[in-house]
């Protein structure tokens, strides 16, 4: 396989910070989940259902999601979310 060539990694996708997740270990893992209990973890998401996609990539490009947006296949998954 030849390498894939070098490219501002901001036209990919838009996203607008990029962190590397690739130290971590199986270990980490386990002493991160082993902790998570203990401090107060907020998890931000905004669900999407799938025909808003673009909606979806829009209002995160614009900055108007904080967190995450999470698209959902069909209605019975998205109240898992909320």
């Amino acid at each position: 396989m030849s390498d894939i060539p070098a490219f501002p990694y901001e036209i990919l996708w838009g996203e607008r910070i990029l962190r590397s997740v690739a130290n971590l270990t199986k270990q980490d893992g386990e002493e991160f989940l082993a902790l998570a209990p203990q401090i107060p973890i907020h998890t931000e998401v905004e669900v999407f259902p799938l025909a808003a996609a673009n909606e979806a990539l829009e209002s995160l490009r614009s900055g108007k999601i904080c967190g995450a947006a999470v698209l959902v296949i069909n209605s019975e998954v998205s109240s898992s979310f909320v």
